[in-house]
């Protein structure tokens, strides 16, 4: 039988499992150490000052969320082409997703359709924007900066699609996707199709230190151990009504829980994984690279295409994505034939769910067009040449016979 070629798939090596065997044979396996050793390189590899590991992207979209004081009302705008925990985190603090339509030549959210939306109200009708960086690439943080400190917002940059993605800002310097040096927080997933795997598992990163204590604090249950922040007295923690030479301090089993919170921890055997991966992450996105270019090669020009992913400074290639004619009939025959592309993503305001809050077909035109003719193709490191190859041909002969 022949092999399946799926659209994305996880690469462990060896590598890999003996990182993650020596943590299972270690002290912990939650709590530990490798969690900070994970979130140090992480923060120093995508350049922000802070990295706090939590259970999973979603997790870590919730908890930006939280931290920001997303609540009932609060009104937040963001793209209908994403995965839908990037609207859902403002639905989970009650607040109300507004849905703005992509730039139908880079399938990002259009800054100047925000802008309309934004003057469409008056000042402090929104309280905050999460561009996605959606297939790898780069939303232009900068414009958004200048946008939202315009109209007082914050944002939350969803950088799952895009870790080693970056733009040139306008002093001509790279800016990583994720840096939070132009949004509040910004997020990463660990999933096994993206390009850090640990099986699960999420990253927020910030610049901000007093986000990062509220994250802390939030991914534990609400619970700080830091003796600076208490708030209950030294006497009280000690259980003693007096204080003494000997209860100047606060004991070391004491701990407070000062808000609500959630348990949204990573393992430290996920992170021994992530840790692992993360040091070959340059040597997957440039296999990447290579893997785009050779399908932009072989698809210029050809008449069943109404677009494609180019080949773009800074893209990340999460995804290689093509707009064709007959995509149902592409994806059944490639399917016919063990390729298992996929569909990213169904626009959001489409989704029963938010379709109960009025969006409708027609509220987004160029999201929707997109979706009727879009395609994602296999793209992952280990993606071999006759693998590709086959992938191409296959595509050809569907639209040749």
């Amino acid at each position: 039988m022949m092999k399946s070629i799926p659209y994305g798939r996880q690469n462990i090596t060896q590598e890999d499992i003996q990182a993650v065997v020596e943590t299972l044979q270690s002290d912990y396996l939650t709590q530990g150490p490798k969690v900070e050793e994970f979130e140090k390189a992480f923060a120093n590899y995508i350049g922000s000052k802070y990295a706090v590991a939590v259970a999973n992207g979603t997790a870590a979209l919730h908890l930006c969320a939280l931290a920001l004081e997303v609540k009932e009302g609060d009104k937040v705008i963001t793209t209908p082409i994403t995965f839908a925990a990037s609207a859902n985190c403002v639905r989970y603090c009650g607040g109300e997703v507004v849905f703005s339509d992509i730039n139908p030549e880079t399938y990002l959210l259009d800054i100047n359709k925000v802008r309309k939306l934004l003057e469409a109200s008056p000042k402090g009708t929104y309280k905050g924007l999460i561009p996605v960086d959606f297939a790898g690439r780069a939303v232009n943080l900068e414009a958004f900066r200048e946008l939202a400190d315009e109209f007082d917002l914050w944002i939350i940059e969803d950088a799952c699609h895009a870790p080693g993605g970056y733009f040139i800002d306008s002093k001509n310097h790279k800016q990583n996707c994720g840096n939070s040096n132009f949004a509040d927080l910004a997020i990463f997933s660990f999933h096994p199709v993206k390009h850090i795997a640990a099986g699960e598992g999420g990253m927020i990163t910030t610049n901000d230190e007093k986000l990062y204590k509220k994250l802390l604090m939030l991914r534990t249950h609400g619970i700080t151990k830091e003796a600076d922040s208490f708030q209950n007295s030294i006497e009280f923690a000690n259980g003693s009504s007096v204080r003494s030479s000997e209860t100047e301090t606060y004991p070391n089993w004491y701990m407070e829980m000062q808000t609500l919170g959630f348990n949204y921890r990573l393992t430290d055997f996920q992170a021994a994984l992530g840790l692992s991966q993360l040091n070959r992450a340059d040597e997957g996105l440039e296999k990447r690279k290579q893997i785009a270019q050779t399908y932009l090669n072989s698809f210029k020009g050809k008449s069943f295409l109404k677009g494609q992913s180019g080949v773009i400074e800074g893209h990340a290639y999460h995804l290689y994505i093509i707009e064709v004619e007959d995509r149902l009939g592409l994806y059944n025959y490639l399917r016919e034939h063990h390729i298992f592309a996929q569909i990213h993503y169904i626009p959001c305001h489409l989704m029963p769910y938010y379709k109960q809050f009025g969006w409708k077909e027609n509220d987004m035109p160029n999201a929707e067009y997109y979706y009727k003719n879009c395609l994602s193709l296999p793209m992952y490191p280990t993606l071999k040449s006759e693998e590709q190859k086959f992938v191409i041909d296959t595509i050809n002969s569907f639209y040749n016979g």
